[in-house]
């Protein structure tokens, strides 16, 4: 047996380990053990392939895998949770400007050999655009979770215009590269690249921030197609297999998070949602049917608490913001020493990317049988003694159901608003990552707590133990 015929065993043993890594990550109780076993098939799947075929310089690409290896170590050490959405932005883009690049070397190396063939050109267009669009809308993406760029949407005279346009410029351009018309090939491969990038900018600029979960799980099934495509140009079967994989599951998570979300991906992508400026702080405070905030102190919110039966914690990213996970996992731990049960309700949505929040709370060692989704929470509400709403702001606004003129209309939300009893944590009552304000908060059962989330919760805590 040679290592020739080694290479494609070891090719279906990493596919094999994708598959079984992907089908882990469907739970939190098995996520960690299905990273695992995909590291581990993709570290085969590159030992593999330095025998595949001539892989050019070898120390220039140990350079290259040690470089990249310390930058993913040190940034899965480094960074906080509440950057991971920007994190992941980034590992989309890299994934997509690579696959670009690939595309672009290739096809100069078939020019220069003179064997351009059509099914292998128009697999490499593919690769170059969809790879280039993931990774300047993932640029975008990054700026506006990271507040580089604003996260209102950016709507402007004849936008859909100018983004169709530049889209028909790609085609017709892409038209004459793969007809052969008298064009420079190299010269359009260049315009083509530039107008992929100012399309992935023109397609994510549009999104407002509430949107960006839905944006980042359909950038990354784009750099999956681009990889995909990728490894058609290379003819790397693993490339193809892993690329499909992550663009079908990338695009089935999209779905989910436009269904979540009430809304269908071409309202998310095109609607412009949160571009509409909102009434202030001011507004929200005093209502105009003479409703008025209530706030307490932590003693009182403690007191509360203490009396109650059933609580429903509902984290958001105010919550990530302040790191407080572990002090809610101390006030959860106290309240059970109690006798109290505490669930936790997760909203899709909720926080920067898809599971957000249920990552952030593994980290604080919260048991996964606390974890319960939006269907099964619901219901549990009206039986709630009080629901803590610790930084959550448009997932549990009641205008997703009663106000046909918000534009969170008909979006699924927790309905804590059916609590007996509602504590909301919040710093002020500026509005959310939607930018409109939440008439929860204006409801006589709610009480608001002001405060940065672990301070808060913290106090709270004090004062428990105080009384016990």
């Amino acid at each position: 047996m040679t290592v020739e015929t080694l290479i494609p065993i070891a090719y279906l043993i990493a596919a094999i380990t994708f598959i079984l890594g992907l089908k882990g990550l469907s739970s939190p109780t098995t996520a960690v053990q299905g990273n695992r076993i995909a590291a581990t098939g993709m570290l085969i799947a590159v030992i593999a392939t330095f025998f595949a075929r001539d892989v050019g310089s070898l120390p220039v690409l140990l350079a290259g895998i040690a470089v990249g290896g310390a930058a993913g170590f040190y940034g899965a050490r480094v960074v906080k949770m509440t950057a991971m959405p920007q994190m992941v932005a980034l590992f989309n883009g890299a994934g997509g400007g690579a696959a670009a690049l690939v595309a672009i070397l290739e096809f100069a190396r078939h020019l220069d050999q003179g064997s351009l063939e059509f099914g292998a050109t128009v697999a490499t267009l593919l690769a170059l655009v969809i790879g280039a669009v993931s990774f300047s809308g993932s640029a975008i993406a990054f700026g506006k979770l990271q507040g580089l760029i604003t996260p209102k949407a950016f709507r402007y005279s004849g936008q859909q215009l100018v983004t169709g346009g530049i889209a028909a410029a790609i085609v017709l351009l892409s038209l004459a590269l793969l007809f052969g018309m008298n064009i420079a090939p190299m010269l359009l491969i260049a315009a083509i690249t530039l107008l992929a990038l100012a399309f992935g900018v023109a397609l994510v600029m549009p999104i407002g921030g509430a949107d960006m979960p839905v944006v980042i799980s359909l950038l990354n099934a784009y750099t999956g197609l681009a990889v995909a495509m990728a490894g058609f140009t290379l003819g790397n079967q693993l490339l193809i297999v892993a690329g499909t994989l992550v663009g079908a599951s990338g695009t089935i998570l999209t779905r989910l998070m436009s269904k979540a979300m009430n809304r269908s991906l071409g309202n998310v992508l095109f609607g412009a949602f949160g571009a509409a400026t909102t009434a202030g702080a001011t507004t929200a405070a005093s209502g105009d049917d003479g409703r008025s905030i209530r706030s307490i102190g932590a003693e009182d919110a403690a007191i509360l608490l203490s009396y109650a039966q059933n609580v429903i914690v509902v984290p958001g990213y105010g919550l990530a913001v302040a790191q407080a996970q572990h002090s809610v996992r101390e006030l959860a731990d106290l309240l059970e020493s109690k006798g109290i049960s505490v669930k936790y309700a997760i909203h899709p949505v909720a926080g920067r990317m898809p599971g957000h929040m249920n990552v952030l709370l593994a980290e604080a060692n919260v048991p996964y049988d606390k974890l319960f989704d939006m269907d099964q929470i619901n219901p549990e509400f009206q039986r709630a003694d009080v629901a803590l709403v610790i930084g959550a702001n448009d997932v549990t606004n009641p205008a997703a159901r009663s106000n046909p003129g918000s534009p969170i209309y008909g979006m699924p939300i927790l309905d804590v608003d059916k609590a007996q009893n509602i504590i909301v944590i919040k710093r002020s009552m500026k509005p959310g990552f939607a930018g409109i304000d939440n008439d929860l908060y204006l409801d006589p059962k709610t009480a608001m707590l002001f405060g940065d989330a672990k301070d808060a919760v913290g106090k709270v805590v004090q004062e428990l133990k105080k009384a016990a």
